[in-house]
């Protein structure tokens, strides 16, 4: 007879298989603080660098994996996976959802189930991150680490639940970004032996590598939750509180130009116009024009006729 694991012991075997047996106690809408320790140590871990230091080369690779992390984000588990606003073989696909998996955002399809149900109530008493229902807080972070956000509604993603690696990388979601950690720890090691010159090591690797860039990574990605809902301009009337935000354009790769995606989420560009800085619609033409995506969805005439301003 199998045992039966309620309450924390349900949410502790969730830390590495998503899917295992029990389920956790109480509201599924408050925060299940034993499924969210993780999350909590991994923002303990950045103040490791008060004992590790910091070097150049640490923070190279920082930048660097907030960069392609980012990009994995914002191009493929946001306006592919999501969206499907253009077409890939298989291999990047995967390629790009094991980048996207590493930034412990958790799979491709909790991320595109929950960004398709976002955009279908957004700002309504069913989106779970509208800072207008729920404030700033809870809508930046206090909403991914409840029973209910958790849960990936696989009858949202029919055209992706197909694919078992997908379902793999959803299912086992913490598996890539352990793999992450210890690659950083050993690219660290491996350079205080061979480069010791660069001044660093396997923990402050680890530290700006993997703790300091991911966690600066969640936070400026969900700042298009608490912060794109409630400052910026509107060029579209929508029925959400959406608006175009330069700053956070910037900072998220071009996300910020959250009214004119709410408005037509159709796209695989979300700065409509030349001078909407879209650092994510240059890599996915790069990419287009290396072969390796191709169909990218415009924005169409009727939408920028549609604009105020």
């Amino acid at each position: 007879m199998r045992p039966e694991f309620t309450g924390w012991t349900a949410s502790i075997r969730r830390w590495v298989d998503t899917q295992a047996d029990g389920a956790p106690e109480g509201d599924p809408g408050r925060i299940d603080w034993a499924r969210a320790l993780p999350f909590a140590l991994l923002h303990a871990g950045c103040l490791g660098a008060l004992w590790t230091g910091v070097s150049p080369v640490a923070l190279a690779v920082a930048a660097a994996l907030y960069a392609v992390r980012m990009f994995a984000l914002t191009g493929f588990y946001h306006r592919y996976f999501s969206h499907r606003t253009f077409r890939t073989s298989r291999g990047v696909q995967l390629a790009f959802a094991v980048l996207g998996a590493s930034c412990a955002q958790r799979g491709p399809l909790w991320w595109a189930a929950h960004h398709r149900h976002h955009h279908r109530h957004a700002d309504d008493e069913q989106d779970l991150h509208s800072p207008a229902r729920h404030g700033f807080w809870w809508s930046h972070m206090g909403w991914f680490l409840t029973p209910r956000a958790f849960a990936t509604d696989m009858a949202r993603v029919p055209d992706l639940r197909r694919y078992p690696e997908l379902r793999w990388l959803d299912r086992f979601d913490a598996a890539v970004p352990v793999a992450l950690a210890l690659a950083c720890y050993a690219l660290g090691a491996v350079l205080e032996r061979l480069a010791p010159g660069l001044g660093t090591s396997g923990p402050q690797m680890l530290v700006w590598g993997f703790f300091i860039s991911t966690v600066v990574l969640f936070h400026a990605t969900v700042t298009i939750n608490s912060l794109a809902h409630r400052y910026g301009k509107r060029r579209y009337d929508t029925l959400d509180d959406s608006r175009n935000n330069a700053w956070l354009a910037l900072l998220t790769f071009g996300e910020g130009w959250h009214n004119n995606h709410h408005f037509y989420p159709g796209s695989a560009r979300q700065g409509f116009r030349a001078r909407e800085i879209d650092i994510t619609w240059y890599g996915l033409r790069l990419l287009a024009a290396a072969g390796l995506i191709w169909d990218l969805k415009p924005v169409p005439a009727w939408v920028l006729a549609r604009a105020k301003e």
